[in-house]
């Protein structure tokens, strides 16, 4: 067997030796048998491409973690020219709908005013802003723009069909907008290693979400204090038969000697109580987390 076909082999295993990855895939399966729903995990390893992946093929609605890709494609845009980070946008009062997460509309209530494109991404992703997001996709010319955009860079598995406001008239609406745990990690092994966007726009868009304010509990509630954690959140309404059709996390995180993994934890379909949900992704995030610092 030739060292190449050997090296081949590598990249599609663990980041752990046989028996630790054993370990880690087992407690990882453990976690989710106890779930009420469907989860999905994806882990990559963002020195070597190693992955992970517990139902990894499966479709989960993203919900607001599809702020993410929409912001590599507004940040693709300026890469080209055609948009600046600087440039104002005029947001109408129209554009600041009711009855729907907007500290945008909380701190610009009346509208009529002009926005810089850099604040209302930070209000997008940092702050997971409905109304924000929704003015970036008309920027950009509507959602299937973002579609097409994600799968000429190479990512399958994800679909972007719908607008905050399109969903949240209805229910259903929210399972239009997919992926797969192991697209929403591809992309965010494509983003970090420079393929998509320009250093300084990568380097921007990793800031703004390292100060995600939502979601504490997921992918940073067990790491230690202090973790750099990038991240994009994403949680659903509950229907009326206590059913949460999405509690998400998709994110980089920053081991203590500089390393990188990417980290998708999409919880499904579950009845589970929030912090038990928030939990699984914490739980998750934490088993890969010790298998990297135990060695």
């Amino acid at each position: 067997m030739n060292r190449s076909f050997l090296l081949s082999l590598f990249l599609f295993t663990s980041v752990f030796n046989s028996a630790q990855f054993n370990q880690q895939r087992a407690k990882i399966e453990n976690i989710i048998s106890k779930a009420d729903g469907k989860v999905g995990v994806a882990v990559i390893d963002l020195q070597t491409h190693d992955t992970l992946t517990v139902n990894g093929h499966e479709h989960f609605p993203m919900q607001s973690v599809y702020k993410f890709p929409l912001a590599i494609a507004v940040l693709h845009r300026i890469d080209e020219g055609k948009l600046k980070l600087n440039q104002k946008i005029k947001i109408k009062k129209s554009d600041l709908l009711p009855n729907t997460w907007s500290l945008l509309r909380v701190k610009y209530p009346t509208g009529n005013v002009k926005l810089p494109i850099d604040e209302i991404i930070k209000f997008t992703v940092s702050q997971s802003d409905n109304n924000g997001c929704d003015i970036l996709f008309r920027l950009l010319g509507g959602t299937t723009v973002v579609d097409k955009f994600i799968k000429k860079v190479g990512i399958s598995g994800m679909s972007v069909v719908y607008t905050e406001e399109e969903m949240h008239k209805a229910w259903t609406a929210q399972y239009s907008n997919y992926s797969t745990p192991l697209a929403m990690g591809e992309l965010l092994y494509k983003f970090a290693k420079g393929n998509i966007l320009s250093k300084s726009n990568r380097d921007y868009l990793m800031e703004v979400m390292i100060s995600t304010t939502t979601g504490t509990g997921r992918i940073k509630g067990l790491l230690p204090d202090g973790t750099i954690a990038a991240h994009k959140t994403g949680s659903s309404g509950t229907n009326e038969v206590g059913l949460t059709s999405a509690t998400n996390d998709a994110g980089i995180v920053t081991l203590p000697d500089g390393k990188q993994f990417a980290i998708v934890v999409f919880v499904s379909d579950s009845k589970d109580e929030d912090n038990v949900r928030d939990g699984i992704i914490a739980n998750i995030t934490k088993i890969i987390w010790d298998g990297y610092t135990a060695h």
